[in-house]
């Protein structure tokens, strides 16, 4: 008998929170730009598209017109971010990055902003493994044989990367230290071209992300030799890879984030009330079924905050300071 009447006060109730009455003051009326670091069609690209709709349909009683994407490619990555670390700090300019922002802190030594003090944390998007691929007739059977032949061919074997600081190319240098051996890398634009090579037999492996390279497997175009996830994939054509743990290469496990980003200075109000259209995005069912088809799962909603992210941050960039150092494998 009163439950129309709590369904009617609830949007009041909400707008009664001060954050949520200063978020609706200060929230940009015009279309928010979400920068993508990288070429269109790339991993980032395409989870920051499903996110961009899915947001955008939560902002839109508030008056924001819409949410698009804008790819800003380029030294890795680097060139976008700097356009929104310099950006107005009002929420209308956003940053989609992944793992390879906080490897940036140590793989450019000069960078014209900080990694962590030039921007505000908004909340993860989604988690992502990695898979060790090769072209679809390379010749090991499985991780440690081609880890062994990693240590007989050196050099002779070649590897694919969207650049430097992408999360192949790091994922790279993981396999290369698990196997004590280098090979040759060579780096392209965007992750697009760099498995078409690969599909091509033009290159001989690739570190992906599910993302962007489950399709391929599931035609065949490429071999899977592991995942860096600690358990097995439960997405279609994903399920028999197994893991670097069952094939004895612990120092391959590799959580990949994707992650919204604002400018330092942005209004508290602002960060919570974008913060807030993530976590509502993340359980947006056009999405996560999108999501599923790419083999990638949303954080947990407790993720998608700014502490969460800010805490990840940090910690990721502690953790790869010391193995990109000891690579000795500089962008500048």
């Amino acid at each position: 008998m009163h439950r129309r009447p709590l369904l009617l006060a609830a949007p009041a109730l909400l707008l009664a929170h001060p954050l949520a009455r200063r978020a609706a003051a200060q929230m940009p009326d015009r279309t928010i730009t979400v920068v993508v670091p990288y070429p269109a069609g790339g991993p980032t690209d395409a989870v920051a598209r499903l996110a961009a709709e899915a947001m955008a349909r939560d902002l839109a009683p508030e008056g924001v017109p819409g949410v698009v994407v804008e790819n800003v490619s380029g030294a890795g990555g680097t060139i976008g971010s700097a356009r929104v670390a310099n950006a107005r700090p009002d929420g209308s300019v956003l940053l989609m990055h992944h793992l390879g922002h906080a490897a940036s802190a140590t793989l450019y030594r000069k960078l014209p902003y900080d990694v962590e003090a030039s921007f505000a944390p908004l909340g993860l998007i989604n988690d992502v493994p990695l898979l060790v691929c090769a072209r679809a007739d390379f010749p090991a059977k499985d991780l440690r044989e081609l880890m062994a032949m990693m240590r007989t061919r050196g050099l002779e074997i070649t590897a694919a990367n969207s650049g430097l600081g992408g999360t192949d190319h790091l994922g790279g240098m993981l396999l290369q230290r698990e196997a004590g051996a280098q090979i040759t890398t060579v780096s392209f634009r965007g992750s697009a071209p760099a498995t078409t090579e690969v599909i091509a037999g033009r290159v001989d492996l690739f570190f992906g992300q599910t993302t962007s390279t489950v399709a391929h497997i599931r035609a065949g175009r490429m071999k899977p030799y592991a995942i860096t996830s600690p358990t097995r994939s439960r997405f279609e054509g994903l399920t028999e890879v197994p893991t670097v743990l069952e094939q004895g290469a612990p120092g391959l496990l590799m959580r990949i984030w994707q992650g919204m980003l604002a400018p330092k200075g942005t209004p508290e109000a602002v960060q919570h009330r974008l913060s807030r259209a993530i976590q509502t995005a993340l359980r947006d069912e056009k999405l996560l079924a999108r999501f599923r088809d790419l083999a990638t799962e949303a954080v947990p909603q407790d993720q998608a905050t700014p502490a969460f992210f800010t805490r990840q941050l940090a910690e990721d960039v502690a953790r790869w300071r010391p193995i990109i150092t000891a690579a000795g494998q500089y962008a500048d």
